[in-house]
């Protein structure tokens, strides 16, 4: 008979580590994915079933909970980032590139900042490497006459900011409001053949100021 006294097995102290690292990352991707990653970690215990304590030993800091809980989403972006460099369409490239973004920011609001909001030191070489993926996708729509040439791989971020402040918007139009403002951003960075017309918008959304008001006022 086991002395209730004794110290836990080594095997089984990891094995429910293991476990409530895997909660507390489930938890964290659907409280800043609803959420954003301002919630306050005491959020992501709650929703791990986990105390705050067990939450820390795993992970000391938020940035370290964010980095680790994003680093799928990163993983997305880098094949996203090779999907356009190997289509041969430089100005389809592109477009579908942002519309790809545009798409995961949608389904998880937490995303851009964490992207943005990342410590100095954090995902350095991954980020370096997306940026020159990115500026190789805008050389290419460039040099194919198909984007503006003024505009800098650097505007990413404020195309980032802007579709991002979308998800705010109930969740019933949210899609259909994010994908106006894309289509109306891509026609902005074209460049236009003389004589040629821009191309049609989607459908706007059915989204009055009201409905903006009640999903963005705390």
């Amino acid at each position: 008979m086991a002395d209730p006294a004794a110290p836990p097995v080594r095997g089984v102290l990891r094995a429910d580590a293991a476990r409530n690292r895997a909660r507390i990352l489930d938890a964290a991707r659907e409280v800043f994915a609803q959420r954003g990653v301002d919630v306050p970690m005491a959020a992501v215990a709650r929703r791990a079933g986990v105390g705050i304590a067990t939450l820390f030993r795993r992970f000391p800091t938020k940035q370290a909970l964010v980095d680790e809980v994003f680093a799928e989403q990163l993983a997305t972006c880098d094949d996203l980032l090779a999907t356009a460099l190997a289509d041969p369409d430089p100005w389809r490239a592109f477009r579908q590139l942002l519309e790809s973004v545009r798409a995961v920011q949608l389904r998880d609001r937490g995303f851009t900042q964490a992207v943005l909001a990342t410590r100095p030191g954090a995902h350095d070489e991954r980020r370096a490497r997306a940026e020159r993926a990115f500026a190789e996708v805008v050389r290419r729509a460039q040099a194919a006459g198909r984007l503006r040439r003024d505009f800098s791989p650097h505007d990413l971020a404020l195309v980032l900011l802007a579709t991002t402040g979308t998800t705010a918007t109930p969740p019933e139009v949210a899609d259909a409001v994010s994908r106006r403002l894309l289509a109306y951003l891509l026609q902005a960075f074209a460049a236009q053949a003389p004589g040629e017309g821009a191309r049609p918008l989607p459908p706007p959304p059915a989204l009055g100021l009201q409905a903006v008001i009640d999903a963005t006022t705390p």
